[in-house]
């Protein structure tokens, strides 16, 4: 697997295991225990995802022991106070079947932001989360938490595919030590269908999703994709074995043209509970 730092020194493999509307119809907890098998150890769900249950049943059976499993969950935006934010993170945990997250983001930015983080950094200080951090938030947001954290973001993990690359952001990151995860890194699909990345995946013996993945990787962005079928979590697991020139990643980058495909963070109405 290959791996980076947090800022804080904690071990965070660059490609993780996303569950995303794996729930009622499919089996969260088969899909976590397929994708533990595969060698995923990094497992990504959220409260808005309705599956931490399914997911807590996974990781009781997983022959893995929890001490090598990376478990991230995610704060919606009715968590809007310090006690909310409490709460529910201890309701998190209890549905998860653990005592402890290795990640915990605020999943959108919203209007009571410093109550959060500052619960947040308290449970980090108590040992109940080994790293926090936010998903969808812009420069903007991450400056508003600059003015009262007493820790930095490790992760923000946002809208990040071929099509939208987010550079400056990206680089903005960089510069804070942020590590930036990108959520739909295929487009849901669609970038498989992408003339120069098929062209890549047939010169490279890869698939379509391993160039991406792969390109995500070697870009220094975490990548979280999601599977219900093991063949497929699979494909996605060995992008870990594609190897891209730089020449390659240049003519890649080239597909940004600044288009979100995806909610505006700075459109996510408070409360809102509509798709990603």
């Amino acid at each position: 697997m290959i791996s980076t730092k947090l800022s804080n020194g904690l071990s965070y493999d660059m490609l993780g295991f996303g569950t995303y509307k794996i729930t009622g119809e499919f089996d969260a907890k088969q899909a976590v225990l397929d994708a533990i098998s595969v060698g995923y150890r990094r497992i990504d769900t959220a409260v808005f995802y309705d599956n931490e249950g399914e997911i807590g049943l996974a990781l009781k059976a997983s022959p893995v022991p929890r001490s090598e499993l990376f478990i991230t969950t995610k704060l919606w935006t009715n968590v809007n106070t310090y006690q909310k934010t409490i709460d529910r993170i201890n309701a998190s945990m209890e549905a998860l079947g653990v005592d402890y997250l290795d990640g915990l983001l605020i999943h959108w930015p919203h209007n009571n932001n410093r109550e959060v983080w500052t619960a947040m950094e308290d449970l980090y200080f108590q040992g109940k989360l080994r790293s926090i951090g936010v998903s969808n938030f812009k420069e903007h947001h991450i400056e508003e938490l600059k003015r009262f954290a007493r820790i930095m973001p490790m992760v923000n993990q946002v809208e990040l595919h071929p099509e939208f690359r987010q550079f400056e952001l990206q680089e903005y990151c960089k510069k804070e030590g942020i590590l930036v995860e990108a959520w739909s890194p295929l487009m849901r699909g669609e970038a498989l269908n992408i003339p120069l990345i098929k062209e890549l995946a047939e010169k490279h013996n890869a698939t379509p999703s391993q160039i991406i993945l792969a390109w995500d990787i070697k870009e220094g962005i975490a990548v979280i994709p999601k599977s219900t079928k093991i063949a497929r979590m699979a494909e996605n697991f060995n992008a870990l074995s594609v190897n891209l020139s730089d020449d390659e990643v240049e003519s890649l980058n080239k597909l940004h043209n600044g288009v979100r495909r995806y909610r505006n963070p700075d459109n996510h109405g408070f409360g809102n509970q509509g798709e990603l």
